[in-house]
């Protein structure tokens, strides 16, 4: 009984642990509007990834360009590639997500 215990005890600390890890985000607040999007090529699809186009990011006070790259695919989710959010006067960046 105390052997069920202890693993149930271990698998439910995992478990928080990874919960708190899926939700930790930081938050990233620009003051300026992030400039247009760069074109980019997207290139022929991958079995088994997703492309994630490339943004721009807020990097010591001034936006910088990542350019997009292939994410492995999570079967039974949808990648929602991250956007930046208006919330006046400032911009709000959300980190691209499986859905």
């Amino acid at each position: 009984m105390k052997k069920l215990d202890f693993i149930r005890a271990g698998a439910t600390g995992l478990a928080a642990l990874y919960a708190a890890a899926a939700f930790s985000q930081a938050v990233v607040i620009a003051t300026a509007p992030p400039p247009a999007l760069r074109y980019e090529a997207v290139p022929v699809a991958r079995p088994g990834y997703v492309w994630d186009p490339g943004h721009w990011i807020w990097r010591a006070g001034a936006y910088a360009w990542v350019p997009g790259h292939w994410l492995v695919v999570r079967p039974g989710y949808r990648w929602i590639p991250g956007h930046w959010v208006a919330q006046r006067p400032a911009w709000r960046w959300v980190p691209g997500h499986w859905a």
